[in-house]
C-alpha cells in the first residue's frame, strides 16, 4: 500500500521522478533538453516550491510560470501531444508512488494547468496566424 503525498520529501520525491520520466521521454525530452535547454539544477528547485505551494500553501514560489512557456512557444510551437505525455507522465508517476487524497489532488491540479496552458498556448497560436493570414 503506498502512502499520500504528506510533505515536502514527498513533493521532492515526486518532482524528482517526474522530471526524470520527462527529460528520458521520446516526445517532451527534446523540448526540455534541447530547444529550451533547461538548467535543471535551477528548476527543480523552483518546481518543489511550485509544487509545494500548490498541494500545501506554503507560498515559497515567487514565479509566473506562463511567460516562459509563451516564449518557448514563439520559436518551437507547441503541440498538442506535449500536453498529453506531460500528463500521462505525471499521472504514471503519482501512482507509481502514492495514493490517497492528496496525489488525487496532484492529478487534478496537473489536469487544470495543462489545459489552462494548452489554452492560453492555442490562442497565442490562432492569433499569431490569424494575423499572418490577414497580412497576406
Amino acid at each position: 500500500m503506498l502512502s499520500d503525498i504528506n510533505n515536502r520529501t514527498d513533493v521532492e520525491n515526486l518532482v524528482d521522478t517526474f522530471y526524470e520520466k520527462v527529460r528520458a521521454n521520446a516526445t517532451i525530452g527534446p523540448v526540455f533538453n534541447d530547444v529550451a535547454r533547461v538548467d535543471w539544477d535551477t528548476h527543480i528547485p523552483k518546481l518543489y516550491d511550485f509544487w509545494d505551494g500548490i498541494l500545501f500553501g506554503t507560498g515559497k514560489y515567487r514565479g509566473r510560470p506562463m511567460p516562459p512557456h509563451f516564449k518557448l512557444n514563439e520559436t518551437h510551437p507547441f503541440r498538442p501531444e506535449y500536453f498529453d505525455a506531460w500528463l500521462a507522465l505525471f499521472y504514471e508517476t503519482v501512482d507509481e508512488l502514492f495514493e490517497g487524497e492528496k496525489a488525487s489532488e496532484a492529478k487534478m491540479r496537473a489536469v487544470n494547468i495543462a489545459s489552462v496552458m494548452e489554452y492560453r498556448i492555442n490562442l497565442i497560436n490562432e492569433g499569431a496566424n490569424n494575423s499572418l493570414i490577414h497580412r497576406k
